[in-house]
């Protein structure tokens, strides 16, 4: 019997399927020989002399503790691909969100309520308050061209958008997944600086973090919009705050919230 602890909850469509005469798998199991991961950061864990192996849900593995891992001979897994269409559907819903304000337009609808017959009239009246650009045409930039990127670049060329994909290590397999529309590019530059929407599908690394700075901002179009669903330190928060107050960029849509970003988020995203 082998125990396997998860650190996040894992669906049961997925664990059921693993012999529970072999498995022994749950969140409160002590001296594991495996452990399932999501999101949750490994970096403080004692890793017991029982553990074998680890298994992240999904493809980024900065939360897990990859050189411990090696010396004590733990082998890391990573499942690249496993929620990509997921996350390709967020991040389409993000594109929208940019630019149509529609969270403001939802809280402003809620002070509406009382006002009974009036309510189609003031509707008709403010709304144009919350009118946004149409992303047909316009030019998305993603970098990153992996199983997500990939999937994103495409769905943004059926959605009318002119793509811009930049990423030095695409494979050909990965070639052979892109629309033949997607316009490969060699450097983040030239998305930098011809792109009205940029979006991020990269790993957390030294050379990636803070990748989206104060200085890259600048040689971005002052009306740009950007989004990060892989890793919140690939953007540097302080350069974008500056940005969205002094008018140097016109959105930012992220999963990894900070209070800052909350705050900013209010009145300019």
């Amino acid at each position: 019997m082998y125990n396997i602890q998860t650190l996040n909850k894992i669906a049961s469509c997925g664990t059921d399927l693993m012999d529970k005469s072999k498995y022994n798998i749950g969140e409160d199991i002590s001296n594991p020989a495996a452990i399932l991961v999501r999101s949750a950061s490994m970096h403080e864990m004692e890793l017991g002399d029982d553990l074998l192996a680890i298994a992240r849900a999904g493809a980024g593995t900065n939360n897990i503790p990859i050189d411990k891992c090696s010396e004590k001979g733990i082998v890391v897994f990573n499942t690249p691909g496993a929620n990509a269409n997921a996350v390709k559907e967020l991040v389409i819903a993000a594109l929208l969100i940019s630019g149509r304000k529609v969270s403001a337009a939802i809280d402003w609808a809620k002070t509406l309520k009382g006002k009974g017959d009036e309510v189609g009239k003031l509707v008709e009246k403010g709304k144009s308050q919350f009118a946004g650009p149409e992303i047909k045409g316009k030019k998305l930039g993603v970098i990153g061209l992996g199983a997500i990127g990939a999937l994103v670049a495409n769905a943004a060329v059926n959605l009318g958008m002119e793509v811009y994909g930049a990423d030095p290590y695409l494979s050909v397999v990965g070639a052979l997944h892109l629309s033949t529309k997607v316009k490969y590019v060699k450097s983040n530059k030239e998305i930098f600086e011809n792109c009205d929407y940029i979006t991020v599908h990269v790993p957390l690394t030294p050379d990636t973090k803070h990748m989206i700075n104060a200085e890259t901002i600048s040689s971005m179009k002052k009306n740009v919009r950007i989004l990060n669903f892989a890793r919140g330190e690939l953007v540097d928060d302080a350069a974008v705050i500056e940005a969205l107050k002094n008018g140097g960029m016109a959105s930012y849509v992220t999963d990894f919230p900070t209070d800052a970003l909350i705050e900013i988020g209010r009145a300019h995203v």
